[in-house]
């Protein structure tokens, strides 16, 4: 029971800093923060497969923090 609301709070965090990105490139680095919990929750919840993609995400997600134009 806790994993999978560990799980629903990561996968929530994750979509809403998703959804934020265009905001301002913080939320892509939040974004790939909650990847990386998703992540975890895949491997304590035994779907491996998922914790792989997520990992993965949260590395194409940095990229993208790095990429993304600084502010003024």
């Amino acid at each position: 029971m806790i994993v999978t609301l560990y799980g629903l709070v990561a996968v929530s965090f994750m979509m809403a800093m998703y959804a934020l990105e265009h905001v301002h490139r913080r939320f892509v680095l939040a974004f790939a923060v909650g990847c990386l919990l998703s992540s975890g929750y895949g491997f304590l919840s035994g779907a491996w497969p998922f914790g792989i993609v997520e990992a993965i995400w949260s590395v194409v997600a940095l990229r993208r923090f790095r990429a993304f134009p600084r502010a003024p």
